[in-house]
């Protein structure tokens, strides 16, 4: 039997070696699933109806105008969220529509879309809906009208249980100490985890690689000062510092906000251990004659960094990329636990453990459920950062 060129290939090579390992395949499916519940959380748990047919045949969603606006006080994450909710199966369908245009129309066609979801968001016309649909639901059913909720009918702000009650047919995973629904918290803190984990890595992987792509091909000055500033970032212990730079904000009366958290985790994570494999890799290249032929033919700096270096680079940066998610996940959490993270009444999955603080066992649901998704979330991207690491470099 003849193989084909593309089976041989290395991207044919590399989805071979990473689909056939069960825990990395475990993590892809896991991580998918997280982002999945962060972008859908809206038409997962949400107290307004997504469908209401009145008894007169009048039509409205609800749950639709309410993703223009919202109650939580981390207002750029969840419209953020909300966003790519609206977004994406447009652009899944704009992939279908425009799958034989040339380039420029799917350009044009993709920005296009893009600012005619984010007019409604930045225009501020859309007011937050004050209905009570607790009642309003009862009322349209009892006329003969059609209602459609969400699986979890209710919003992660909405004080409608018995505080601290435990799972039941209404609160199927028990209620916080403030009568709020533990599963739609759940779904919402699932935003949190997801933002902390990606835009706080993402911080961290933009200033590891610059530093260590321009130590390794500089040399010299340049790489004595970037990595005695490494050194002195890798002196400190890393939640030890977070602990201190929270305090410090909390001091001078910051409002304890996800974007602070972001970028506190994004400055002080792990930039410095990537930006050593970085450096190394990079020594690796310099040595090679493409470096060379680049630099007798005058190609600028930039050019060769990112265009030549980067690229032969990037293996080893997606991998420590995935780890980097989960330990960003873990520092939020545990940041949030002890009360210097995202504050009440926004959540998180680590606010939630730190309700079930004061009596573990008891409060068992408030361990239990935000203790398992931090411990799927974590080992999810670090299956498959290993998934990874073996498809990348099997020897």
């Amino acid at each position: 039997m003849r193989t084909s060129v593309s089976d041989d290939s290395p991207a044919a090579l590399f989805r071979r070696r990473f689909f056939s390992s069960t825990s990395a395949l475990s993590g892809l499916v896991l991580i998918l699933l997280m982002l999945g519940i962060a972008i859908f959380a809206p038409l997962l748990a949400n107290e307004k109806p997504l469908l209401v047919v009145t008894a007169q045949g009048e039509w409205s969603f609800p749950a639709f105008r309410s993703l223009f606006s919202t109650r939580s006080p981390e207002i750029f994450i969840e419209l953020g969220f909300n966003f790519c909710l609206l977004y994406f199966p447009v652009a899944a369908l704009l992939i279908l529509i425009l799958r034989r245009k040339p380039a420029v129309w799917k350009s044009v066609g993709f920005l296009t879309a893009a600012l005619l979801i984010l007019t409604p968001f930045l225009s501020g016309s859309v007011k937050f809906d004050g209905t009570n649909w607790n009642s309003e639901i009862q009322r349209i059913r009892q006329e003969g009208g059609f209602v459609l909720t969400a699986p979890i009918p209710y919003g992660p702000f909405d004080t409608l249980g018995v505080p601290y009650e435990g799972p039941s047919k209404r609160h199927w995973l028990g209620v916080d100490h403030s009568g709020r629904d533990v599963a739609a918290r759940m779904v919402y803190g699932a935003r949190v985890s997801t933002a902390v984990g990606f835009l706080a890595t993402a911080i961290s992987l933009l200033i590891g690689t610059f530093l260590g792509l321009l130590a390794g091909y500089r040399g010299g000055k340049t790489d004595l000062a970037i990595m005695r500033l490494v050194e002195i970032v890798i002196c400190f212990p890393t939640f030890l510092l977070l602990l201190i730079l929270m305090s410090i904000m909390l001091d001078y009366d910051s409002r304890q906000s996800i974007l602070l958290v972001i970028l506190v985790i994004g400055f002080t994570g792990g930039w410095p251990g990537l930006c050593c494999l970085v450096r190394g890799e990079t020594l690796k290249q310099r040595a090679l004659p493409y470096i060379s032929a680049a630099e007798s033919l005058g190609v600028p700096t930039g050019r060769i960094l990112f265009s030549h270096l980067l690229p032969n680079v990037s293996g080893p940066i997606f991998v420590t990329f995935t780890f980097n998610v989960a330990g960003a996940i873990l520092a939020e959490s545990s940041l949030s636990f002890l009360g210097f993270g995202v504050q009440d009444p926004a959540a998180s999955w680590g606010e939630l453990l730190r309700q079930a603080f004061p009596d573990p066992v008891t409060y068992w649901h408030l361990t239990l459920w935000p203790g398992l998704a931090i411990f799927l979330a974590v080992c999810a991207f670090n299956f498959a950062g290993e998934g990874l690491r073996k498809a990348i470099s099997p020897e």
